[in-house]
């Protein structure tokens, strides 16, 4: 079963072809950061307007690497949320009407979901049931997946997501936009030692995450050095070192109670965040031996190519829920800009 995906939740255009007998075939991606770099942010219409000029131009470019045509396409998955809502219709707008000119089944695909089993598209994937971390700009989650679609919620942030609280601080510190891969790349020159940030809601049982207060406490450290036009390279590479530390060590900390409270011995780390090199390291390091009498914990993510937005997950997402019997049988078009993970119906059918 060949499965094209299409990815528009937010700020990066995404096509790709997977077949589920040879794996991926084409992809392709078009990244909007540098038109929103210069407002500080997304801008929702601008990603709109943009999805719509980049789409068919890479469905076609996808189409052309793979070297296949419509009649080699047996299904076509498109995110259907959460996200943008407008950025949301454009991809779901033509991924409906591409099914129905081609006679074939389309399928809606949570955006975190695709991020989910992303890391099952590489060499020794994992297999369910296991623990799944989902960290990116606008989510941050510990799961436990028990079977594809079976997905029981162990915590959430109650406020930012990691990644919005990573762009969030670089823009105090006047790093632009986006924020994780600037703090990340700055905080390699930091002095771990100068500043200690709070790892915030680590003294306290549960699996939830706050990071506002972390943002507030980043604010006034950059005060307490003059302000951001005050600060000296020095000053935002130690900034940066000990905001990312402060993340990492506190995912670190709830992934480890979540693997103690699931007896899990596979945790899945996906979204942007999980491109964060500290952070592989540190839960690599924290879960590789055994504690406390728990089994050592395997740690597996996808390529940094597949952190990010993409179509690869999508049209991956997509041909599983296809081969599990799913697909879409009204010609409506809805998206969800809100749309809990944990709504999802299981695949009850063997894939």
């Amino acid at each position: 079963m060949r499965v094209l995906g299409i990815e528009t939740s937010c700020d990066e255009t995404g096509v790709a072809l997977y077949d589920t007998a040879r794996g991926l075939l084409a992809e392709a991606l078009y990244s909007q950061v540098a038109m929103h770099a210069e407002h500080g942010g997304v801008v929702p219409e601008l990603a709109s307007r943009d999805h719509v000029r980049r789409l068919l131009p890479l469905v076609q470019q996808v189409m052309d690497q793979a070297g296949c045509t419509a009649a080699d396409i047996d299904g076509v998955a498109y995110t259907a949320g959460p996200g943008l809502a407008g950025a949301l219709l454009v991809g779901a707008a033509a991924a409906r009407s591409l099914a129905f000119g081609w006679g074939i089944p389309a399928v809606a695909v949570h955006h975190m979901e695709g991020h989910l089993l992303a890391p099952l598209l590489e060499d020794e994937p994992p297999a369910f049931p296991f623990v799944a971390l989902l960290v990116s700009g606008g989510h941050t989650l510990l799961l436990e997946a028990r079977s594809l679609g079976d997905y029981h919620l162990l915590g959430e942030s109650l406020d930012d997501a990691a990644g919005e609280a990573f762009d969030k601080a670089a823009k105090m510190m006047g790093l632009g936009y986006p924020g994780g891969p600037r703090i990340s790349a700055l905080a390699e020159q930091g002095d771990p030692a100068r500043f200690t940030f709070p790892r915030p809601m680590t003294d306290r049982p549960g699996l939830d995450f706050s990071f506002s207060g972390l943002k507030t406490y980043c604010l006034n450290t950059i005060a307490e050095c003059g302000g951001k036009e005050a600060l000296s390279e020095q000053d935002r590479a130690d900034i940066a070192r000990a905001f990312e530390e402060a993340v990492v060590e506190t995912l670190v900390i709830k992934c480890r109670r979540a693997m103690q409270q699931t007896g899990h011995d596979t945790l899945v780390m996906a979204g942007g965040v999980s491109a964060n090199r500290r952070l592989r390291a540190r839960l690599a390091e924290a879960l590789a031996k055994p504690a406390r009498g728990h089994k050592p914990v395997r740690v597996c993510y996808p390529r940094q190519a597949l952190c990010t937005d993409n179509g690869a997950m999508i049209a991956f997402a997509g041909a599983l829920r296809l081969a599990g019997g799913e697909q879409q049988q009204d010609l409506g078009i809805a998206v969800r800009a809100r749309w809990p993970l944990t709504e999802l119906t299981p695949v009850t059918r063997s894939v």
